[in-house]
């Protein structure tokens, strides 16, 4: 089995090649079986609303739509906890399947044995 990956996104539409990096390898993994975890937090914190992804195009890229859509049904999406409160986005205002969580989830995660955590 694959070692599990954990990837945070720090960009959003602020960075958008970063932000279209981390989504493709999280959807990339996920879709090749690898575990995969990938947090929300900063600018792309607002990928965790519905259409909000739609919202974003970068030339040359899968949509990042498609790309959040198969790491939902394949891995975990997670929203930070003082990212959200600083958006003022709640767990009624989420995508179905992204769970809202801080630090101790994340450092859980990423201490886990044989665990990759990449940050973008």
């Amino acid at each position: 089995m694959a070692r599990p990956l954990v990837i945070k996104v720090t960009a959003g539409a602020d960075a958008p090649e970063r932000c279209n990096q981390a989504f493709t390898v999280a959807a990339a993994a996920a879709a090749s079986g690898v575990p995969v975890s990938l947090w929300l937090t900063g600018e792309s914190a607002w990928f965790s609303l519905p259409g909000r992804a739609g919202d974003f195009s970068l030339p040359h890229a899968t949509p990042l739509e498609d790309l959040l859509s198969v790491i939902l049904s394949a891995g975990q999406v997670t929203l930070c906890t003082q990212c959200a409160a600083r958006r003022e986005i709640g767990p009624d205002d989420v995508l179905p399947g992204v769970r809202i969580a801080g630090a101790p989830t994340f450092v859980e995660e990423i201490s886990t044995e044989d665990v990759q955590a990449i940050v973008y």
